[in-house]
């Protein structure tokens, strides 16, 4: 008997019915049938490593135990590898990081579909040595990745949006699409945020054509306007490495931005500035909505559509999910929750494990998990827990098997808790 049960299976693009499942039905499985659909835990171990741990506890309690892995994301970084599980093919390509040194980025493709992480091409994790860059980072490379996969064939664009270096407004992504911005002496400003405050014109009819019969979803749980103290710079460009000053000059360029948008494709510009979300990735959703007429999803609903989780749903009896932390951004829309709602619809029970638990029993029922396994009450040290995830999480899987597969499934609980305090209120363009 093997230890790494996780096989991954094909599956079909984006075929889920968002708020809609067969529920319970006479194919569900009369013995158990486990679902692990995790999440990365960040800086610790990928989804599917997860998977794969907790699929070895379960089965080390429980031998041949049926297992499916089911890697999963929320738009943000990780999202690429979930769906190559799932069936999707991996592509590299070359293009200019946040600064405009050249990285490798990856996408996945199956089809015509293709589902990107704006991470990949322009995160603060290509930073050349991590040194924060807020007025000049560009979203130049996610539109190259862009252009790509259109050369790849793909009809339908999914944008995940997170991670971002950069407050440009998205001007590098539409640059890299064929816009051509100029100031007032006909020149191309700079690329980065803070170049933004000397835009008088921009021109739109170079945009690569294929884009009109592209269909391009920006996969985000983040629901801040362009601007504003609730937008882009104010919120998260000190994220970014921007002092007040530099939050400053980034808030007067995203305005100077939507000046000129609003010229060129009227009143579209500033009702895209306003839509929850319009301040994804420094403002970079703000200039695909503006000029690409792209629509915007809550990033996990597409991932779990992507993976086919309502197809592994109908034959589960019990889904395992987690991340990193499970804190109050949680219940705004991440990974765990986006799962809990999905499970709900077939009526089977969750159980979510995570690196580190600050949600109240409480508000753990409510949002609807049988129970919480944070590997903190294995081992307290943050540092060492998530050194030593791989073992910690094989250990939580032989536990979950002796407390919930031995029969009836027992009331909410979370083991061990240390902190029952409320998470912090404060969110991460993530």
């Amino acid at each position: 008997m093997t230890e790494d049960p996780i096989t991954p299976r094909p599956r079909d693009p984006l075929r889920g019915t968002p708020g809609a499942g067969p529920g319970p039905g006479p194919h569900r499985a009369p013995t158990p049938h486990v679902l692990l659909a995790p999440d990365k835990f960040k800086g610790s171990l990928d989804a599917a490593a997860v998977a794969r741990h907790l699929a070895a506890g379960l089965r080390r309690a429980r031998p041949g135990l049926s297992v499916t892995g089911l890697p999963v994301a929320d738009g943000g970084e990780g999202t690429v590898d979930a769906l190559v599980h799932s069936g999707f093919r991996r592509r590299v390509v070359t293009v200019g990081g946040p600064t405009g040194r050249t990285v490798r980025a990856c996408y996945a493709q199956r089809g015509s579909t293709a589902v990107l992480e704006l991470a990949q091409s322009s995160g603060l994790s290509l930073l050349p040595d991590h040194v924060p860059a807020p007025l000049t980072a560009s979203s130049r490379g996610a539109g190259e990745v862009v252009r790509a996969a259109l050369d790849g064939g793909a009809r339908t664009i999914v944008l995940g949006l997170g991670g971002s270096a950069c407050t440009d407004g998205g001007a590098g992504l539409l640059a890299a699409l064929g816009a051509r911005f100029t100031d007032v002496y006909g020149r191309m400003p700079a690329d980065g945020g803070a170049a933004l405050r000397h835009l008088a014109e921009v021109d739109l009819s170079g945009l690569d054509a294929r884009l009109a019969a592209t269909d391009l979803v920006l996969a985000t749980d983040v629901d801040a306007p362009l601007s504003g103290p609730g937008g882009a710079a104010f919120l998260y460009a000190p994220q970014k490495g921007a002092g007040p000053a530099e939050v400053g000059v980034l808030e007067a360029g995203l305005s100077r931005r939507l000046d000129v948008l609003a010229r060129a494709v009227g009143p579209r510009a500033a009702h895209a500035a306003t839509l929850p979300g319009a301040g994804a990735a420094g403002g970079t959703a703000f200039g695909a909505l503006a000029c690409l007429r792209a629509r915007r999803r809550p990033g996990v609903e597409v991932v779990l559509e992507a993976v086919g989780i309502d197809r592994e749903l109908y034959r589960a009896t019990l889904v395992i999910t987690g991340e990193g932390a499970m804190d109050a951004q949680t219940l705004q829309g991440k990974t765990p929750l986006g799962v809990a709602r999905r499970a709900h619809l077939h009526r089977v029970p969750v159980i979510a494990v995570c690196g580190r638990l600050t949600l109240t029993p409480e508000q753990l029922s409510t949002a609807g998990f049988r129970a919480a396994y944070p590997l903190t009450t294995l081992e307290p040290d943050p540092r060492r827990s998530m050194t030593t995830a791989a073992a910690l999480l094989r250990a939580t899987g032989r536990t979950i098997a002796r407390n919930h597969l031995a029969g009836t499934l027992p009331p909410p609980a979370i083991p061990g808790n240390r902190n029952r305090g409320p998470g912090r209120a404060g969110r991460t363009e993530r």
